[in-house]
């Protein structure tokens, strides 16, 4: 897959691949036990410049969406968290901008969010609302009027959005009052009326700093509305295009997890030779691979066909499905492959098994994917 890549993509990724190997691979563990994000690792990934890179620039090309991929893979092989702190930026939040904002919107805001002068989160679910988000949503957007000026007042909260507290601006996602429509609204994350909480006490992704949202009354101009983003089918037009990023971040972790397995299998010595010599062990490290492989030639092919301009809600649901319960699997044999020693964060096998739950749940369920590609399937939708 790696020479589908052109050559200033792949100079680009090598050079993520050396920043990560500097900065954020010697300190993961450490600030995953510690339920803290490593602030020292932003800046290094920021001069990355990984959005819009110097080597393509000068070669007078975009970047594709292979090379997108590719950049979230080479970050989650590393760490899941990581991989879905910078997502959140140039996935999450820069997608909703640029499908949803106007072209004068997409103009001013999409050079700082590349460069990180504008820092943003995608603001969706609710305390009640996951799975059911689309019909369920409650949070409010009512029209009003300050000072002579035409806005919002937008009241409700928001659950598990990850870089809240680090982000300048929430892409909050409310129901208007006029129509019952979903609309999306830039709200500064110092706005008042703005309260933002960390959740604690999780067993997954631990670096990345996941919050609770307090929305009360809180005023928006109306500058600050994107205005293509009038229904819920807009937000889903958003989702189809994320998935594939989660996918591309499930296979990434999962090559993480299986790597970290052949290392220590290699070089730990049980009964006279190393792990990786018994038969067992090497069913399981080729089991690990050809799941790394599938999900990888899965999400290449999903993401060729999307740069063609073919995006299918079962298309992106398929892979985010199947590549998240090939990590599952995947993490579960490196532990086991590893032993006790499996349970210590030192051989990273412990980090990619706990991350996996939370990849696995995120940016749609198993379940709910399924019924999302069983729907195209059968042409009956099993939701109600």
């Amino acid at each position: 897959m790696w020479d589908l890549l052109s050559q200033p993509e792949q100079s680009a990724v090598g050079r993520l691949r050396a920043a990560l190997d500097q900065h954020v691979r010697p300190v993961v563990n450490e600030y995953w036990e510690r339920g803290e994000f490593p602030e020292q690792i932003v800046d290094p990934l920021i001069e990355a410049d990984l959005m819009d890179p110097v080597e393509l620039k000068e070669a007078g090309v975009q970047p594709s969406g292979l090379y997108a991929g590719f950049r979230n893979f080479e970050l989650a092989r590393v760490d899941a968290s990581v991989a879905t702190f910078y997502n959140a930026q140039s996935g999450l939040f820069r997608t909703t901008v640029n499908l949803g904002g106007s072209p004068e919107q997409v103009a001013a805001l999409d050079p700082q969010i590349t460069s990180y002068q504008y820092k943003g989160v995608f603001a969706l679910t609710e305390p009640e609302h996951g799975s059911d988000i689309a019909g369920g949503l409650e949070t409010s957007a009512r029209a009003a009027q300050r000072e002579g000026r035409s806005g919002w007042l937008i009241t409700g909260a928001k659950r598990w959005i990850g870089g809240a507290a680090q982000a300048d601006v929430l892409a909050v996602f409310a129901r208007d009052e006029a129509d019952a429509q979903v609309k999306c609204f830039l709200v500064p994350t110092d706005a008042p009326g703005v309260e933002i909480t960390k959740i604690t006490g999780k067993t997954s992704l631990r670096i990345m700093q996941n919050a609770d949202i307090s929305l009360q009354e809180v005023w928006v101009d109306d500058s600050a509305r994107l205005v293509k983003i009038n229904s819920f089918a807009d937000v889903a037009s958003c989702l189809r295009n994320l998935r594939s990023d989660v996918a591309w971040i499930a296979t990434g972790a999962m090559a993480g997890a299986y790597e970290a397995a052949l290392r220590y299998t290699t070089e730990r010595t049980q009964f006279g030779k190393p792990l990786a010599g018994f038969q067992l062990i090497q069913e399981k490290l080729a089991h690990m691979l050809s799941n790394v492989t599938a999900s990888l030639a899965l999400v290449t092919r999903l993401t060729q066909q999307q740069q063609a301009g073919n995006y299918k809600d079962e298309n992106s649901a398929l892979a985010k499905m199947f590549t998240a319960r090939m990590l599952r699997e995947t993490v579960a044999l490196a532990r086991e492959v590893c032993g006790g020693n499996g349970i210590l964060l030192d051989n990273d096998v412990a980090r990619f098994h706990a991350d996996a739950e939370a990849i696995y749940s995120y940016e749609g369920t198993h379940e709910i994917n399924s019924l999302i590609v069983a729907r195209a399937v059968t042409g009956i939708s099993a939701f109600r």
